[in-house]
């Protein structure tokens, strides 16, 4: 059953430009644009989801489903940190969630068993985090009473100074999937998905 106490966001305002061109719409095996597949994996899992794309974006262009939420960040070209305080802000007034997940556009594979886990463990007072092998992955998700500090970010930073501020609130899980630290950067990033059919 999706999660009615946890609303998915997913920071998708930036084009990559070092990826060469639009990466949003680079194409998966089987699984259509990379954006697109992306929010196939959160359906299952969360009643909301939302989108933060830049002023320009068109998100019938970007393969985003009509069901499904966009919030535009016109400060976007300022980094991550902005576009993901311009979700945070249109979210208070619009969710009741106890949490957020804040996910990147170009992460199409993780498990289920991961945001089922994630989910689980959410509550309006905690911040989880997945981590594969040591090393820190998306979803973070973030209770509600962490979406102010999210509202004040401007820069390319993201929501890390928001962590290291509340550090006893973190709820760290060690999961066996590799898809919360597998994103897409450069093209290269994506040959083994074309390799393994994923």
């Amino acid at each position: 059953m999706p999660s009615d106490a946890v609303v998915a966001l997913v920071l998708a305002a930036g084009r990559a430009r070092r990826f060469g061109n639009d990466k949003r719409l680079a194409h998966l095996p089987q699984r259509g644009p990379l954006l697109a597949a992306t929010l196939a994996t959160l359906r299952p899992h969360f009643g909301e989801i939302r989108v933060v794309v830049g002023i320009e974006d068109d998100p019938v262009h970007l393969g985003i489903a009509k069901d499904i939420g966009t919030i535009v960040a016109e400060t976007a070209e300022q980094g991550m940190g902005a576009s993901l305080a311009a979700g945070i802000r249109m979210l208070r007034d619009e969710s009741q969630a106890a949490a957020v997940a804040v996910m990147l556009g170009d992460m199409p594979w993780l498990s289920e068993a991961t945001f089922a886990l994630l989910c689980s463990r959410a509550s309006d007072r905690a911040i989880v985090r997945p981590f594969y092998r040591g090393q820190g992955g998306h979803p973070v998700l973030f209770g509600r009473c962490f979406w102010g500090s999210l509202e004040q970010l401007t820069d390319d930073e993201g929501a890390r100074s928001v962590v290291r501020r509340h550090r006893d609130a973190c709820i760290e899980i060690e999961v066996q999937d590799p898809g919360v630290v597998r994103d897409v950067d450069r093209p290269e990033d994506l040959a083994w998905a074309r390799h393994s059919g994923g």
